[in-house]
C-alpha cells in the first residue's frame, strides 16, 4: 500500500478520464494533489492538449458559421459561475450550447464538461456531444451517426465504430449529471465528434451506464481513501507523472509488473508469482492463459533482470539482411494531418549522405504530396542504380508500421501527382525482400527486458542521439512551432527536427553494423543466464 488509506475531510471530485486510468493513480492524483500540480509538464500532453484545443476552435467556428442560435459558455472565469451560466441557459431552453460546465457535485463525487449540449426537441432534455482529437470511427458499415447541423441518427454503411472507452466513459458520466438536475434527454444517446470533424458519431448510453455506474463506484472509493490500492507497471506509465515513484517502489519489492506490465502480472500474481525473483525460478507448465507475447521470453526476462542484462540473444549467431547499396528510412508525422518529413541515408561504397525530403506548410497541405513524390522518386532512383550496376539493395526502418501506413495512404491520396506511386506500386516493394524492418530482426533475435525501442535498443551498439529530448512526443511539440502553428514559423525547430530525423536513421545504420560484427560478442545468450 503507497500510504495510510483515511476518508478526507474536503469533497473529492472525480473526472470520467479517472475511470478508465491506473487505480493508483487515482489514489496518488486525490491523495497528493500538491505534488501533483508541482509535477513537470509532460511535453507529449502539452501538446496534444494544444492540438486537442485547435481542434475544439475549428469545430466551434464551423459550427457557429453554418447555425445561429448557439449559447456560448464563457471560457474563463470560475467553474461554478460558468456552471450556473450552463444551468441557465438549460433552464431557458437553448436549443444548442457550447462550452458547457455542469455543476460540480460533491455529493456524488462528478465533475465534468461537454463541449455541446443539443437540446432533444422530441424527448425534452439535452444531449451531451464531445469534441475529441482522435478518430471515433473507421471505414466499414454499421457505426450510427448523425451530421454536425442536425440531429438525425442513422445506420452509417461508410463508417465502423472505433471503440473508444475513454469517449464512452465521459459522455455517461455527463448523462449521470444531466440527469441529477432533471435536464437528461430520455434517449439515453449522447454524441461524439472526432478527428476529421464531417460527423457525429451516436452512443447509445443504455450499452454502456452499467459499465459507467461500476466503474465510477470504484474510483471514487478510492479517491475518497476507502480502498487501498498499490503500484503495478502499466503501458500507462510511461507518461504518468507519478512514475519516478512507484518505480522506485516496484524496484525495492523487485515487483513481478517490472518485466510482466499490465494483465501478464495480474495472472502471474493469481498463480502465486508476485516477484522478479519467483519468475526467474519457473520451473512449471505454461499458464493455460497468457494475455500476451511469450511466456517462456518473460522468464528469460526475469532472469535478465536479476542480472543486469539488458538484452540477451536467443540465438548463437545473429543475422540483419545486408545489401550492397543500402538506404535507411525515417518517417516523421504530426497526428493523423500527415507525413512531413522522409528523411533517408544512402549508404553505399563506404560512404553515407542524408538527405531529407520535408514540406514546412503545415500538414495536411498540397505540398506534401511534392516531398512525398520526390522522396519516392529518389528512393527508385537509388533502386534502379543498384539494379544497373548489378548490386543488392535493401531500405531499412525501425518498426514498419508507421512507415507503411504513411507510404500507402500518401500513395492513396496523391495518385497522379508528380512522383507519386500507385498503391499497388507501394505495396509490391514493401512486401519485398528489399524492405527490411529491423526492429524484427532486433525481436526475432533477442529478448529485451527493457523494452525494444530504438532509443533502449541503439545505445547499446553505441549511438547518441545529439539532443537529449529527442522523442516523437518532443518532436510533436517542436513541429507546431516549426511550421508556425502559434506565431510565426521558427527555423531553429526545423533544424533540430532535421537533426533528430537523422540521428534516427543513423541509429538502424549502426544498430544493423552491430548487429552484423559485435552483437554475438557483447550479448549474453540465453543459456548464459
Amino acid at each position: 500500500m503507497d500510504a495510510p488509506i483515511e476518508k478526507r475531510r474536503s469533497p473529492v471530485l472525480i473526472e470520467a478520464s479517472a475511470l478508465t486510468r491506473c487505480r493508483h493513480r487515482v489514489y496518488l492524483d486525490a491523495t497528493f494533489p500538491e505534488d501533483l500540480a508541482a509535477a513537470p509538464e509532460n511535453p507529449g500532453a502539452k501538446q496534444r492538449q494544444e492540438a486537442a484545443a485547435a481542434h475544439r476552435e475549428s469545430i466551434r467556428r464551423q459550427l457557429f458559421d453554418a447555425q445561429p442560435g448557439w449559447v456560448r459558455i464563457a471560457a474563463d472565469g470560475p467553474a461554478s459561475r460558468r456552471a450556473e451560466d450552463t444551468i441557465r441557459a438549460c433552464r431557458d431552453g437553448a436549443d444548442r450550447i457550447w462550452g458547457a460546465v455542469l455543476p460540480a457535485d460533491p455529493e456524488t463525487g462528478r465533475r465534468g464538461r461537454s463541449e455541446i449540449l443539443l437540446r432533444d426537441t422530441a424527448r425534452g432534455g439535452y444531449i451531451p456531444v464531445i469534441v475529441v482529437n482522435h478518430k471515433v470511427t473507421d471505414p466499414g458499415r454499421g457505426a450510427t451517426t448523425t451530421g454536425l447541423f442536425a440531429w438525425e441518427p442513422a445506420i452509417d454503411e461508410t463508417r465502423k465504430v472505433r471503440s473508444q472507452l475513454r469517449d464512452q466513459m465521459r459522455v455517461a458520466q455527463l448523462y449521470r449529471m444531466l440527469e441529477r438536475h432533471g435536464l437528461a434527454s430520455p434517449a439515453k444517446v449522447a454524441g461524439a465528434v472526432g478527428y476529421g470533424g464531417d460527423c457525429i458519431l451516436v452512443h447509445d448510453l443504455s450499452e454502456v451506464l452499467a459499465d459507467y455506474d461500476e466503474r465510477f463506484v470504484d474510483r471514487i472509493a478510492i479517491a475518497r481513501g476507502e480502498v487501498a490500492t498499490e503500484p503495478a507497471q502499466i503501458g500507462e506509465c510511461r507518461t504518468c507523472p507519478w512514475w519516478a515513484r512507484c518505480r522506485a517502489q516496484l524496484v525495492q519489492t523487485h515487483d513481478v509488473s517490472l518485466v510482466a506490465p499490465g494483465q501478464r502480472a495480474t495472472v502471474l500474481r493469481e498463480l502465486g508469482v508476485h516477484t522478479v525473483d519467483d519468475l526467474a525460478r519457473w520451473d512449471g507448465t505454461e499458464p493455460e492463459v497468457w494475455p500476451q507475447g511469450s511466456f517462456a521470453d518473460t522468464v528469460v526476462m526475469a532472469k535478465a533482470w536479476l542480472a543486469g542484462a539488458p538484452l540477451v540473444r536467443r540465438y548463437g549467431h545473429v543475422h540483419v539482411h545486408r545489401a550492397d547499396i543500402e538506404v535507411d528510412v525515417d518517417m516523421e508525422s504530426y497526428h493523423e494531418f500527415g507525413a512531413y518529413l522522409w528523411g533517408t541515408l544512402l549508404n553505399a561504397d563506404g560512404d553515407s549522405a542524408y538527405l531529407p525530403f520535408a514540406t514546412w506548410d503545415p500538414v495536411p497541405t498540397a505540398d506534401e504530396a511534392r516531398s512525398f513524390g520526390e522522396f519516392w522518386t529518389w528512393l527508385s532512383d537509388q533502386r534502379k542504380i543498384a539494379e544497373r550496376r548489378g548490386k543488392t539493395f535493401a531500405a531499412y526502418c525501425y518498426s514498419r508500421t508507421a512507415e507503411d501506413k504513411w507510404l500507402l495512404a500518401s500513395a492513396r491520396r496523391f495518385h497522379g501527382l508528380p512522383g507519386v506511386p500507385s498503391e499497388a506500386e507501394v505495396r509490391a516493394f514493401i512486401d519485398s525482400p528489399q524492405w527490411v524492418d529491423v526492429y524484427q530482426a532486433v525481436t526475432d533475435q533477442f529478448v529485451c527486458p527493457n523494452g525494444k525501442g530504438l532509443k533502449k535498443i541503439a545505445p547499446l551498439a553505441g549511438h547518441r542521439w545529439r539532443d537529449e529530448e529527442a522523442g516523437g512526443e518532443a518532436s510533436m511539440s517542436w513541429y507546431r512551432e516549426a511550421v508556425g502553428y502559434e506565431g510565426a514559423p521558427d527555423p531553429t525547430q526545423r533544424q533540430r527536427l532535421l537533426e533528430y530525423n537523422e540521428d534516427d536513421v543513423i541509429a538502424t545504420k549502426i544498430l544493423r553494423e552491430w548487429m552484423t560484427d559485435r552483437a554475438v560478442k557483447e550479448i549474453p545468450h540465453i543459456d548464459d543466464l
